[in-house]
């Protein structure tokens, strides 16, 4: 059997195949007041706190850690922690169609994902389209996040075919950026039509019309 000359897709996970914002959550606990609950998200630096369970950090040592500097926000990072799956609002169902053609297609499929390793594999169970991967890199079992380069390296290794080979769809410039320096071909997902489109530049061809977006 010949080689399969086909490049093996990747994808990232939170904001390309699944919906995903603290907001979620964060706007029932706040009662919908956007300017306390941007406050809140700010002075806390969400953002920064977040990546450290991403990159392995258990949320018991996170929400412990974050209590002691802000005490006046302990309960609502507390919240985080035990209603996680409240800041998902589901598959982004356009995609997961694209995902499940290519699949039908027979093109190895990879999942790379910033993402805490216990909430990962909360939500695992729950959504089918996971079963559609070869292999799926979470951050948080790995111990790095992207766009640490090395993390795309970790890929190529898993995937075993060189960068020039792979395709990497990531809603982030940044991650593309970093992808695309070591020779990965890239698409910045924007949303399921835009990467149907994309998809076609790079001479891949889906088979069914997109019927979700």
């Amino acid at each position: 059997m010949l080689p399969d000359k086909r490049p093996a897709i990747v994808f990232d996970v939170g904001n390309v195949l699944l919906g995903w914002d603290p907001r979620f959550l964060y706007r029932k606990l706040f009662g919908g007041n956007e300017e306390a609950m941007e406050r809140f998200l700010a002075d806390f630096d969400f953002n920064a706190w977040n990546q450290q369970q991403d990159r392995g950090r258990s949320f018991a040592e996170g929400v412990a850690e974050a209590c002691c500097q802000y005490p006046q926000y302990c309960e609502l990072i507390r919240q985080y922690d035990r209603r996680y799956e409240e800041s998902l609002s589901g598959p982004i169902a356009g995609t997961v169609e694209i995902l499940t053609d290519l699949q039908h297609q027979g093109f190895a499929l990879f999942a790379l994902s910033n993402w805490s390793a216990e909430k990962f594999h909360l939500v695992r169970p729950r959504y089918a389209f996971f079963d559609c991967f070869q292999a799926i890199i979470i951050s948080g079992e790995v111990g790095l996040v992207k766009p640490d380069l090395s993390i795309f390296q970790l890929l190529l290794d898993k995937i075993g075919r060189p960068a020039s080979d792979c395709l990497l769809i990531d809603d982030s410039q940044k991650n593309c950026q970093v992808a695309a320096s070591l020779g990965i071909q890239v698409i910045q997902f924007e949303s399921p039509p835009g990467l149907r489109l994309a998809l076609a530049r790079h001479g891949i061809l889906l088979s069914k019309p997109l019927t979700a977006v």
